[in-house]
């Protein structure tokens, strides 16, 4: 067995809506966990477990359609740039999704066959008939359906774990030159994209791409038929960063209608906001590329801040902002905990705050009992941190006891167990609340 996890995409669009504006995306340290168990030879099922969303279901290998997807014209090959999904592939496996939580209501059975197609297009895309039987099985520290990345952490859990079935990744390991990591990390990262596409139809891969690599990267995207443009900041610093959730229901789609209503009716000014938030972004990465630019450092952390206020400021003048985003900020700024932000589309969701150094234990746990009060849900988390790892063989040198000679297996059912976010952290996790755990790998890149 073993198990695999992967950053959630920390998509911090510094704006949503406009063609040509670039932004920054970036990983936080919530994950996704995949533990995978191989069964006997005898056992010809696949399983795909995601306790967090109630799904279980199996299917039997030799009745899917290999005949097709490892047919001439259609196969695709592990190495392969896929940029589109087959629709004569994705129509074959819908048979294979019609009873996938038929006694579910008709939304959650909505959410449990996307997650469905998705495993299986990449599972027939990738594996073969011959493979064993497996169990795969899903938990994630991440809030679902909260506008962060949750499927693409998710998509890119399965990518990675099929390509290491099939033999195709050779790390991670330490001494792993960066060439060949980011050769892994791209081949992960394009079935992951694959993944998100059989759940999204056309989504921008950024999510994928952070979730993947870790850190941050830069994208524009100038014409939406194309993907965007994706520069990678592999020297993005690790920053101290709190997450709070609003659980305030939020559309995309709809504040990307808002946004493009206000630009009709006023073309030259929200055209003069949106090329700001351009300015924002672009000064960003510029900061974090100067000499002295030192994320453990006051100043440093200050001028960030302050692109993280002046950029929510100018999203907020777009209209997408949020009463309960509002309300997040003015609890921050009102103790001076932080710079604070609205996340991806706004509209509800979550917020971000670049925590300020030093700030005390009393103050934060007074901040805790205010948002808990009001209905909200905060995580303490890292901005700029590593992508996907794998942990295989699935044991923690370092479990529950520390003097446990040979580490602590962690078996299927204890996984499935563990209560919660906190004890999925607490078995498997990287950090396991006590600094990075022996025996999770990761494919680090270092700049040139």
């Amino acid at each position: 067995m073993f198990a695999l996890e992967t950053s959630h995409r920390f998509q911090r669009k510094l704006t949503n809506f406009a063609l040509a504006q670039a932004a920054i995306a970036a990983s936080i340290s919530l994950r996704s966990y995949l533990h995978v168990t191989t069964l006997s030879k005898s056992r010809r099922t696949i399983t795909l477990r995601f306790p967090d969303i109630d799904l279980i279901h199996s299917w039997h290998i030799d009745d899917l359609p290999w005949d097709l997807f490892s047919h001439p014209s259609k196969k695709k090959y592990y190495y392969d740039l896929v940029t589109s999904l087959d629709p004569e592939l994705l129509a074959a496996i819908q048979p294979h999704l019609a009873d996938v939580s038929s006694d579910k209501p008709a939304t959650e059975r909505k959410i449990h066959q996307n997650s469905a197609a998705c495993f299986l297009y990449l599972f027939l895309s990738l594996g073969s008939q011959k493979f064993h039987g497996c169990i795969y099985t899903l938990r994630s520290t991440i809030p679902i359906g909260a506008g962060l990345g949750s499927s693409a952490s998710i998509a890119v859990c399965l990518s990675a774990a099929l390509l290491l079935q099939i033999r195709t990744l050779s790390g991670p390991h330490p001494d792993q030159p960066s060439d060949e990591a980011r050769l892994q990390i791209e081949r992960i990262n394009r079935w992951a994209f694959v993944a998100e596409m059989a759940i999204h139809g056309n989504p921008s891969g950024v999510d994928n791409t952070v979730a993947t690599q870790g850190k941050a990267v830069v994208f524009q995207r100038v014409d939406y038929d194309k993907p965007p443009a994706v520069t990678p900041l592999w020297d993005f610093p690790e920053l101290p960063l709190l997450l709070v959730d609003t659980r305030t229901p939020k559309s995309t789609a709809a504040e990307v209608a808002k946004v493009a209503r206000l630009r009709n009716t006023h073309q030259k000014l929200v055209g003069s906001i949106l090329d700001a938030v351009d300015k924002v972004t672009r000064t960003a990465e510029s900061l974090i590329d100067e000499d002295d630019f030192d994320a453990r450092e006051d100043e440093s952390l200050r001028r960030m801040g302050e692109l993280i206020s002046i950029n929510h400021g100018l999203l907020a003048s777009l209209g997408v902002s949020h009463p309960r985003l509002e309300r997040v900020r003015e609890l921050i700024d009102f103790q001076g905990l932080g710079w604070t932000k609205l996340t991806g589309a706004g509209g509800g969701g979550c917020s971000i705050t670049l925590m300020k150094p030093g700030v005390s234990e009393e103050k934060l746990a007074s901040l805790q009992k205010q948002l808990e009060s009001e209905g909200y849900s905060q995580f303490k988390t890292t901005l700029g941190g590593d992508g996907i790892g794998v942990l295989w063989p699935a044991v923690l040198k370092n479990g529950l006891d520390d003097d446990e000679e040979g580490g602590m297996e962690i078996d299927l059912d204890s996984f499935l167990n563990a209560p919660g976010t906190e004890g999925v952290e607490k078995l498997v996790g990287v950090h396991g609340g006590n600094g990075e755990r022996e025996g999770w790998k990761f494919w680090r890149v270092e700049s040139r």
